[in-house]
């Protein structure tokens, strides 16, 4: 766990100078995602986490639709210890209490999206689970946030290198002449960790803990280009967080879109690339 002793980070000073990243890990359990740390299976991830492996965080909402309309209104997941935890972005909003001298204040904007888009940033989506395929109304709402959004088959839950193909295109986008001056907001929604992950184990005919365990490793491959990527443009500042988590059979529940703690406790990690 981190020292809850810890400051904020000054966001004033990393907004304006930093590429910002929010990799979203879609469904992703804090046990999981803990488990998988303390076994040193993430050997990509664990370059950039803490020693101590994930912040266990609880999220502001149980489903993917809602847990990301609060994170785009800069309500990430919550410290999940007592306080009054101050948060790196918000919107201009009177009776705040947990916006602090060091959380960035996006003024008159709707949205951290349109607010880095207000101050230069180009704003970058790689959607993932459904909510981001631009297939219907609905699923245009949050990938419409952002001036570029990309979405196909090859990013969905069921295509098992979904993960590979959107850091392809991430990394192909950060490269690119349009963007070598220019400071980006990416977003990542990795689909691979959300049901169906029991193809990422051969045999495997449902999704459990040890499939999405498998699913996690794939994806700590997987973001290994995107981290270079980073790198190579710097600095960033990239935060690493689940949405929601889901029950695989736990006290009789079974998915998400309910409050049982093994949905609304989530893994987090902030990380600045230099």
């Amino acid at each position: 766990m981190p020292d809850p002793n810890t400051p904020a980070p000054d966001m004033h000073a990393i907004v304006g100078s930093h590429d910002i990243v929010l990799v979203t890990l879609d469904t992703l359990r804090y046990d999981v995602a803990q488990g998988c740390f303390e076994r040193g299976e993430l050997p990509v991830l664990a370059r950039h986490l803490p020693a101590a492996g994930w912040e266990r965080r609880h999220t502001p909402g149980s489903f993917t639709y809602a847990a990301h309309q609060a994170f785009f209104a800069g309500f990430l997941p919550t410290p999940a210890r007592p306080g009054r935890h101050e948060r790196l972005f918000a919107l201009a909003f009177g009776g705040s209490e947990t916006t602090g001298p060091r959380t960035h204040v996006f003024d008159d904007a709707p949205d951290i999206v349109a607010g880095f888009a207000r101050i230069g940033y180009h704003t970058l989506c790689l959607g993932g689970t459904g909510f981001f395929n631009r297939r219907t109304a609905l699923g245009r709402v949050l990938p419409d946030l952002f001036a570029e959004a990309h979405w196909d088959e090859g990013f969905g839950v069921t295509a098992p290198d979904s993960t590979e193909r959107q850091v392809a295109v991430a990394c192909r986008r950060l490269g690119e002449p349009d963007l070598a001056a220019r400071r980006c907001f990416l977003f990542l929604n990795v689909s691979a960790l959300h049901q169906p992950n029991c193809h990422y184990v051969p045999g495997a005919a449902h999704d459990g803990v040890d499939t999405q365990a498998a699913a996690l490793r794939y994806v700590d491959g997987a973001l290994a280009p995107l981290f270079e990527a980073l790198s190579r443009r710097g600095p960033a500042f990239v935060i690493l967080c689940s949405d929601h988590g889901t029950a695989y059979g736990e006290d009789g529940y079974e998915g998400h879109r309910h409050g049982h703690p093994v949905v609304m406790t989530v893994p987090y990690a902030q990380v600045e690339l230099r």
